[in-house]
């Protein structure tokens, strides 16, 4: 009877079995997590590179770190930039080695700005940060970020810098007075300080490849569409390796490109400048003739009438130029050309041209 009972008692675990294994099939350790995981979402990392070859193995360590800590599925999408140094052949082999690693390869340096735009087009999480190679945006961060797009209450969590340790005082000034210029000239919400470091919902993401303009000025951009923002004040924090890739002369021509690309203010002035230079001028001729005709003396003096001259044409030149700006960005957007071209990627479905 015992033997009977043990005989019975293991057919009846045997059927068990077999029909968990009916119902659900073999459970990989994949499924394991899914099955135990409430939370499924995937979070991308876009991380534009160019010439960090000294940086990008610090960043993907620390990065890692950080992520492991978290129940989230991730990707790390490096955006090799057209580097000329080994920056390329160091991210094949990070990618080789982990498999939440995704590298995409320009044909040539297209800039920062399209780097990024390339991540936005493939990244595939349901939430995306940008983050720089260098380590000045800090992984540690990633964590509250999560936090807080978790709540519910934002759409976005970005970075500001409270500090400028580090960083020469011209350039802070400059760049102090940069962001309350076109805060008051432009429809853009830019915060002073603030990163290109953010993490953001897919509805955010989606609005911003939406936005496919050449002439990108992402600050602008993510100030532009809108969507509830938490700003996330941190301590400067100085490169981990290599050099800065921006000197004063590159942000002045950043700073020009963005407040062209979100404000007509300049063309305003232009216009006023000219119709104010022009009631001077008629004031100056009503003033010459009245003088000949009452005491039949010409002006005399040459070097005030070529200093008017000088400073009329110098005015002129000026608005031809703000004009100018205009008509080349118009030029620039009418040829429709891709913001990028990838020559090389290990990610799966890469739109290789947009």
């Amino acid at each position: 009877m015992a033997v009977t009972g043990c005989i019975l008692l293991i057919r009846m675990i045997e059927s068990f079995i077999m029909n968990i294994w009916i119902n659900t099939g073999p459970i990989k350790p994949a499924d394991i997590r899914r099955r135990t995981n409430v939370n499924t979402k995937k979070i991308s990392i876009i991380v534009p590179c160019y010439n960090e070859e000294a940086a990008i193995t610090i960043f993907h360590r620390e990065t890692t770190v950080v992520m492991h800590t978290l129940d989230y599925d991730y990707e790390l999408l490096f955006i090799n930039d057209g580097s000329g140094d080994n920056t390329l052949s160091i991210l094949k082999q990070l990618c080789a080695d982990d498999p939440h690693s995704k590298y995409i390869s320009f044909s040539r340096n297209f800039g920062k700005e399209a780097a990024m735009y390339a991540g936005f087009c493939n990244a595939s999480g349901d939430y995306v940060a940008v983050m720089d190679a260098d380590m000045q945006d800090p992984p540690s961060l990633l964590p509250e970020m999560i936090t807080y797009l978790e709540s519910g209450e934002y759409d976005s969590v970005a970075t500001r810098r409270v500090t400028r340790e580090g960083e020469p005082h011209i350039r802070s000034w400059f760049a102090r007075q940069f962001y309350k210029l076109i805060n008051h000239i432009s429809e853009a919400d830019i915060v002073d300080g603030a990163r290109d470091f953010r993490l953001m919902k897919r509805e955010m993401v989606d609005a911003i490849v939406a936005m496919s303009e050449n002439n990108r000025f992402s600050k602008g951009i993510f100030g532009w569409i809108g969507f509830r923002t938490y700003w996330l004040p941190y301590k400067n924090i100085e490169r981990v390796a290599g050099e800065t890739k921006w000197n004063f002369w590159k942000l002045f021509k950043y700073a020009i490109s963005g407040i062209v690309n979100f404000s007509e203010v300049p063309l305003s002035i232009a216009s006023y400048f000219g119709f104010t230079m022009t009631f001077i001028d008629f004031i100056f001729i009503v003033f010459i003739i009245v003088r000949k005709l009452c005491f039949g003396d010409p002006v005399s003096g040459w070097a005030s009438t070529a200093c008017i001259i000088i400073f009329i044409g110098a005015v002129q030149l000026f608005c031809m130029g703000v004009m100018g700006q205009y008509i080349a960005k118009t030029y620039t957007e009418s040829k429709n050309r891709p913001h990028y071209i990838i020559s090389d990627s290990n990610k799966d479905d890469v739109k290789k041209v947009n």
